[in-house]
């Protein structure tokens, strides 16, 4: 982590709301000193907070978490203005300012609000102001929820080309085991991304304040691999831990370094993509062809068509066991690719009555999973 110069920090709402208690003043005040120390120092930080839903909810004294979507968006909206205010009279005590960012994944579906949420960040991280980020809750709905705020980090790191994830929670890091159930759980300290050991290690446990479990930490750190981010999961009530993380303190946390190839800006939008139109179910060959890399999807290689989509949509690749392969932006709809799947590029004008693009997928709109 030493010479680290942007990063995006995380904390989770556990950690923010002291236990559902309402907001934990002292702690953001804490973490609010360790990032002022890191600005001071030449690092850019960009923070993802979870919180505004359990801060509403100790607001409006609900002893349980809304189920409604109507509900859950109301109580986010009074929850908002307690956890913006808290960071802002913070972060002012170091004559500071900060800006809050309510995205959706609409705002990095299209790809001119991403362009634009991208210019946004950057500059406010110019201007030395310390964004503040959270789902827009109080509009989103379940085609445009980003999902959980590990997953919302992730994306900011793509978008602003942080070097770094730190995702702050209430465990130590990722372990062997559920440390909870096992008492020989050991703590992983440094482990590459991709390793595949590390599906069997993330459990499926979730928080009852927040929505994201280890798994989606995981996950989260999958995406930031992509645009060079390593990631680090640690616990966020140990002393100073921002700040020991970026002098190299190295058995402080789970480091999941990228071990990827970093991915170009379009590619890394498109494998963003948290939702998708359709799926292409592939042959064993062109799966071959597409993890060889280099080489664009033909119709040849599709089996079959799956969902409604229309040329331009982002759509799933998978492999005969299931497996996805990739995610790109099809050149032809359901209806024309359902046609054409399985023939050689020579006859789509056969087909069709006419030839749109030779491939299903150009290369350049395709980015592998």
């Amino acid at each position: 982590m030493q010479g680290v110069r942007r990063l995006v920090v995380k904390v989770g709402s556990s950690l923010v709301t002291n236990q559902g208690k309402g907001l934990d003043g002292d702690a953001i005040a804490e973490w609010v000193g360790q990032i002022t120390e890191l600005l001071r120092a030449g690092v850019q930080v960009v923070l993802v907070s979870s919180g505004a839903v359990a801060e509403g909810r100790a607001r409006l004294g609900m002893s349980q978490r809304p189920r409604t979507l109507h509900a859950l968006q109301a109580t986010a909206a009074v929850g908002q203005m307690g956890l913006v205010r808290a960071y802002e009279n913070a972060f002012a005590q170091y004559g500071l300012n900060t800006a809050q960012v309510l995205l959706t994944h609409e705002d990095v579906a299209e790809r001119s609000r991403y362009l634009n949420a991208r210019s946004t960040l950057r500059t406010l991280l110019e201007w030395g102001v310390v964004p503040v980020v959270n789902e827009n809750d109080t509009v989103s709905t379940d085609e445009i929820r980003l999902g959980d705020n590990d997953t919302l980090g992730a994306l900011v790191c793509n978008l602003v080309e942080a070097e770094a994830l730190i995702i702050l929670t209430d465990q130590d890091g990722l372990y062997t085991r559920d440390p909870r159930q096992d008492d020989a759980a050991e703590l992983i300290h440094d482990i590459g991304v991709s390793d595949p050991r590390l599906d069997d290690m993330a459990g499926d446990g979730m928080g009852a304040l927040g929505r994201g479990g280890m798994r989606t930490k995981l996950t989260a750190a999958r995406w930031a691999a992509r645009s060079g981010a390593s990631t680090i999961i640690a616990h966020g009530r140990r002393e100073r831990v921002l700040v020991r993380l970026l002098e190299g303190e190295a058995e402080l946390g789970t480091m999941l370094h990228a071990d990827e190839m970093r991915i170009g800006a379009r590619k890394r939008w498109i494998a963003g993509q948290l939702q998708s139109r359709g799926v292409l179910h592939l042959d064993e060959g062109a799966v071959r062809a597409l993890r060889g890399g280099g080489a664009s999807l033909l119709p040849v290689g599709v089996r079959s068509v799956e969902g409604q989509f229309s040329r331009g949509d982002v759509v799933r690749c998978v492999a005969p066991d299931g497996a996805e392969i990739a995610r790109g932006l099809v050149n032809y709809s359901a209806a024309e690719a359902t046609r054409i799947c399985g023939v050689p590029t020579r006859e789509i004008n056969d087909r069709l009555g006419y030839v749109g693009e030779s491939e299903l997928i150009h290369r350049d709109d395709l980015a592998l999973s």
